[in-house]
């Protein structure tokens, strides 16, 4: 039997521009995990992740601070959806930049709304795969990991994919997928074991390397 550790990537830039770039915070929540696994004498006998700049960095900090030495495995399966065509996909007009709590939450409850429909086949984001192909290029990852490995294996990606593949273990429904999605948090930890049948669902958003009370300020969502 093996373990496989999903790793969120640490704090993204929100707001900006370029989300994709892990914030100051994001880089030090990725390097603290590092930290955490090597304390705990955890070795992996692969590393796997998606192709986005912050799923690298993620990996970069870790290795860092667990001073690992791996070549990973891109898969881009483990990207995440585009959160702005799936917004656009349900409201066309063009939203203006958040900048207060109701703005933020405005966006979140577009994009609550759009993943559902997208989920359920209502809408078609433009440039998006439907969401059987996008639960398709998760499950091959987890498929890749039992097939080819029996130890330790790390995997970072986003919550997208993450929440995606409990919930396609768990069989849930399109709308309680979306409720672990928005519930997940930056660098949390997903840990699933593995033989070569199946997976089996160990943790779920956990944060071991961020639970003492000086870590609790590092604690974000997005």
């Amino acid at each position: 039997m093996g373990n496989l550790y999903l790793v969120r990537h640490g704090q993204a830039s929100f707001g900006a521009d370029d989300y994709d770039n892990l914030s100051e915070l994001g880089m030090r929540q990725s390097v603290r995990l590092g930290e955490y696994f090597a304390k705990r004498g955890l070795k992996f006998d692969a590393v796997v992740m998606g192709s986005l700049r912050r799923h690298t960095q993620t990996w970069a900090g870790i290795e860092q601070g667990g001073a690992y030495e791996a070549t990973p495995l891109v898969w881009p399966g483990l990207n995440e959806y585009e959160s702005g065509a799936v917004i656009k996909a349900i409201h066309p007009f063009p939203l203006e930049k958040a900048e207060t709590p109701e703005m933020y939450r405005a966006h979140f409850r577009l994009l609550r709304d759009g993943l559902r429909q997208w989920m359920n086949g209502v809408v078609s984001p433009a440039g998006m795969p439907s969401y059987p192909e996008f639960v398709n290029g998760v499950t091959s990852a987890l498929d890749h990991v039992r097939s080819n490995f029996s130890g330790n294996v790390l995997m970072v990606s986003s919550g997208g994919p993450i929440s995606t593949a409990i919930g396609h273990l768990l069989g849930t429904t399109p709308e309680t997928t979306v409720e672990l999605n928005f519930r997940i948090r930056n660098s949390s930890v997903t840990e699933l074991a593995f033989t070569p049948k199946r997976h089996i669902l160990v943790t779920y958003n956990t944060l071991p390397h961020l639970d003492d009370p000086e870590y609790a300020s590092w604690v974000t969502y997005s």
